[in-house]
C-alpha cells in the first residue's frame, strides 16, 4: 500500500481505526470479521466491535451480516460504490449456500441474459438483501435437495456453485428463480456437455414430479435426446403441474406429460432459436 493511500485512510479516523484498515488492506483482505480487527490491533472483542461500528458509520466498511464486513477500498471514491465479486458476497450472507438458478445459468454460459439478482440455494433462512445495487435472493431448500455443487475459486475466495446438471435441475424445480420456463429451455438447449446419467439421477434424487415432467417435456419438444428418459417418465406424478409457475393457469392440459401447457410450444421454440 502506497504512502498516499495510508494518508487517505488516516484522514478522519482514530489511530486504531486507521491501523486496523491499513493492516487488513495491506493483506489484500476485502471481507473481514470482528475477530480480524481484534487480531489486527490487539483489542478486546467489544473494542473491535466498536471500531467496526465506527468504520461502518464513516463508510469505510459495509456490514454484510452480524460480525462480517466488506472493506470499501480507496478506489471506490467518495461515494463508496464498490463491491467484491457478487458470488463472494453471497457466500458470506448465508451458510451453507451454493450459487444456482439464473446466476448459475449465467456462470455456465447457458443464457444470454445477465441477471441483476444473485440467486443461491441454502438450507438456512436468509433474507433478500441489496448491496451496492445488487439483489441477493436465497431460496430455502431441504437438506435432501442441498447437493450437486462444487467449490470454485473466485479471486482469493472459494464459492460453491451448482454443476451444470444441478443448475438445470434446480431451475426445473423453481423456474421462478431462473427467469421462467423459457430460460430453462434455452439452458437445456445450450448445455452441450450435459451428463445424462447425472441429470437423471439428480432429478430422481430431487423428488419433485413437476421438475421431472418439465425436463422431459422440454427435451422432447426441442428434440434433445438423452439416456434415461423412460426412467423419468415412470416417475410422473398423476396431478397436473404448470409448465411455467410464473404464468397463469390457462393452457392445454397434456395427458401425456401431466402438465398445464401455459406457454406454447411455438413460443418455446422461438425463444430457443433466438426469435424472442
Amino acid at each position: 500500500m502506497g504512502t498516499n493511500s495510508i494518508k487517505s485512510i488516516k484522514q478522519g479516523l482514530s489511530k486504531q481505526e486507521a491501523l486496523a484498515l491499513t493492516r487488513l488492506a495491506s493483506q489484500n483482505r476485502t471481507i473481514i470479521t470482528i475477530e480480524d480487527i481484534q487480531d489486527a490491533v490487539d483489542v478486546s472483542y467489544n473494542g473491535a466491535k466498536k471500531i467496526a461500528n465506527n468504520l461502518v458509520h464513516k463508510k469505510w466498511l459495509d456490514r454484510l451480516t452480524s460480525g462480517t464486513y466488506l472493506i470499501v477500498p480507496l478506489a471506490a471514491g467518495e461515494t463508496g460504490e464498490y463491491t467484491e465479486h457478487e458470488f463472494v458476497i453471497a457466500s458470506h450472507l448465508a451458510e451453507p449456500m451454493y450459487i444456482s438458478y439464473w446466476s448459475a445459468l449465467d456462470y455456465h454460459g447457458l443464457t444470454e441474459q445477465v441477471p441483476t439478482t444473485v440467486f443461491a440455494a441454502t438450507t438456512d433462512q436468509a433474507p433478500t438483501r441489496e448491496i451496492h445495487g445488487v439483489t441477493y435472493t436465497f431460496v430455502t431448500v431441504t437438506e435432501a435437495k442441498f447437493f450437486g455443487f462444487e467449490p470454485v475459486a473466485i479471486d482469493a475466495h472459494t464459492v460453491n456453485i451448482a454443476t451444470v446438471e444441478k443448475t438445470l435441475v434446480d431451475c426445473a424445480d423453481h423456474p421462478e428463480y431462473c427467469g421462467g420456463i423459457l430460460e430453462l429451455a434455452k439452458g437445456l438447449a445450450n448445455a452441450t456437455d450435459l451428463n445424462d446419467e447425472t441429470l437423471v439421477e439428480q432429478l430422481l434424487d430431487l423428488g419433485n414430479g413437476a421438475a421431472i415432467k418439465r425436463i422431459v417435456y422440454l427435451t422432447d419438444i426441442l428434440d434433445i435426446g438423452f439416456e434415461g428418459r423412460e426412467k423419468l417418465v415412470e416417475e410422473f406424478t398423476t396431478g397436473y403441474s404448470k409448465l411455467d409457475p410464473t404464468q397463469g393457469d390457462e393452457g392445454t392440459h397434456s395427458r401425456e406429460y401431466r402438465l398445464i401447457l401455459n406457454v406454447t410450444e411455438d413460443t418455446i421454440r422461438k425463444a430457443v432459436s433466438g426469435g424472442m
